[in-house]
């Protein structure tokens, strides 16, 4: 049976595609049979590889680490139009950065940015340094805003944060590869999906300048509720979808004067 035949009985999609990607990354046919059995085992073909293609750039994703979603340039598209109103050398945090690319994207596509991450994930951590390097990024270690430099408050123009947001029950029914390959604290978003985009979106206009922006990701059936979320914590929400990608996200928007009336 071809590699191409293997892999499709295994389920996956692309498997020519999926085919050539390993043969390339082998360096040897022992090697390449080893990729193979484990793609078929079912490990996410971006750890394997090593990287992950987001917006046009190929990130660093280890083993372990969220791989980013196709979906999620939403929110790289949103953010680098909205940076387009702001000063130059604007300040951008990627909250929840997983391996960082949301921020490196981000960094790519506007220009010159002051980059900051943050993620609980040591190993998520360590990819993401890799990958905000080419920009100047800086990832830290923490819960997220707890590690940002105090520096920083009052002063982010955009704030990103890919927030897992899957509901506890519904863990159980995703895809294989990421229920055991990816870290829960990455897909576990609480009982209704929303705990982690919660506090967010209360930490947020600590750390935002007047008329910056939070920008969350999340889904068509807890917009609703995300939103309401923006609102209780005094940012001014509005919901963008792309069907095209099959994404939803929740922007907020900080007016001071609002919160200070």
């Amino acid at each position: 049976m071809s590699i191409v035949e293997r892999l499709r009985a295994a389920g996956c999609v692309f498997a020519e595609d999926e085919a050539r990607l390993l043969t390339a990354a082998a360096d040897t046919p022992a090697a390449l049979s080893a990729l193979v059995e484990r793609r078929v085992a079912g490990e996410p073909l971006e750890h394997l590889l090593g990287w992950a293609e987001f917006c046009g750039l190929r990130v660093a994703v280890d083993p372990g680490v969220f791989v980013p979603r196709r979906r999620t340039a939403l929110l790289v598209h949103e953010a680098v139009a909205l940076l387009a109103t702001r000063p130059s050398r604007a300040t951008v945090v990627d909250m929840c950065c997983g391996s960082g690319a949301v921020g490196a994207a981000v960094a790519a596509a506007a220009g010159p940015v002051a980059l900051h991450a943050t993620d609980v994930d040591p190993a998520a951590v360590r990819c993401a340094r890799r990958n905000l390097a080419p920009a100047g990024g800086h990832a830290y270690l923490g819960d997220l805003d707890a590690p940002l430099p105090p520096a920083l408050r009052g002063r982010v123009d955009v704030l990103v944060a890919n927030v897992p947001y899957v509901p506890t029950a519904e863990l159980s029914r995703m895809p294989p590869e990421a229920r055991y390959h990816e870290p829960r604290v990455a897909l576990d978003g609480g009982s209704d999906g929303l705990d982690v985009l919660r506090r967010v979106a209360a930490t947020a206009p600590v750390w935002l300048a007047p008329g910056g922006h939070l920008l969350i990701e999340t889904s068509d059936r807890q917009a609703a509720g995300a939103a309401s979320a923006f609102t209780a914590a005094g940012l001014t929400p509005r919901v963008i979808t792309d069907n095209a990608l099959g994404a939803t996200a929740v922007v907020g928007t900080f007016d001071v004067r609002a919160v200070q009336r």
